[in-house]
């Protein structure tokens, strides 16, 4: 006999503009058993805004209580509750609190769905110009240089959009970090403030965003970075070369399977590569 289990509701709520709020949202708002936040407060600013009044219980769920909380509203979910999960803005799980309880949800084979709503990564791509059919979404960067240059350097040879979270005041160390590793002409936008009175869009190569971004930016910042360029073997210098293997070893991989991994991305013997970074290792000796 099947025991009969609640449902997870993931709830995307409006970035900017309230009403961009999709027409479900106020009615799992006000149908829910509970109502998991990520902040109490700017959920009743959000029901207000709505109109409508929640009938469930409230109870906050951010990244201070992620973890001691999910038991507790698996536990309501498994009894046969229907639990709404929303975050200040955009969609549960998506660089915000979700993802334990998901993954939580899933694992007790209990049904999780979604209210589809905003999303800033669609919306900045969309507005970018940049190309479109194929993206890479990768949150926030590392607070720490040596990390964010680290994790830059990552997918620095990337050849989709990508797309990035930051904060304001980080802004223009990150675009600076960016402009280093992928190239200071690597066309990017920066989206501000979506859908909101003072929604912004400035495109232009990294170096002369980071150049902007110095003099002080505010709001919610989406940053949008076009893929590396496709490279041909005959453009791979040895230099070229030395730097793919090395931003590999960086990542993790050992010097041999960097070696071979670059020697098949340029078309090249294993040899030439290893070459390459024998004689560069040399040099920085001598």
């Amino acid at each position: 006999m099947s025991c009969v289990t609640g449902t997870l509701v993931l709830a995307g709520t409006p970035i900017g503009d309230i009403a961009d709020a999709p027409p479900r949202l106020a009615t799992e708002l006000e149908s829910a058993d509970i109502v998991a936040a990520e902040d109490t407060r700017r959920l009743r600013g959000l029901t207000r805004a709505l109109g409508i009044h929640t009938t469930g219980r409230v109870v906050s769920y951010f990244e201070g209580n992620e973890s001691a909380r999910t038991p507790e509203l698996v536990e309501a979910l498994a009894g046969g509750a229907r639990v709404l999960l929303v975050t200040d803005a955009g969609m549960p799980s998506v660089s915000d609190p979700g993802y334990r309880l998901v993954a939580a949800a899933v694992e007790q084979d209990i049904k999780v769905t979604a209210v589809p709503g905003p999303s800033a990564v669609l919306t900045a791509l969309a507005l970018s110009g940049l190309p479109v059919d194929r993206f890479c979404f990768e949150g926030f960067l590392p607070r720490k240089a040596g990390e964010r240059l680290g994790r830059l350097r990552e997918v620095a040879d990337e050849r989709r959009t990508l797309v990035y979270f930051e904060a304001p005041h980080r802004l223009d160390d990150t675009l600076a970090a960016m402009a280093e590793v992928f190239g200071a002409e690597r066309r990017a936008a920066v989206c501000r403030e979506l859908t909101k009175t003072y929604e912004e869009v400035k495109r232009g190569p990294l170096a002369d965003l980071a150049a902007w971004a110095a003099e002080g930016v505010r709001g919610e910042i989406t940053v949008v970075v076009e893929g590396a360029p496709e490279t041909g073997p005959a453009e791979l210098d040895a230099e070229e070369l030395v730097r793919r293997v090395q931003v590999r070893e960086e990542a993790g991989e050992r010097r041999k399977e960097a070696i071979a991994a670059v020697a098949a991305e340029a078309g090249l013997p294993k040899r030439e590569v290893f070459d390459a970074v024998v004689a560069a290792k040399n040099a920085a000796k001598g």
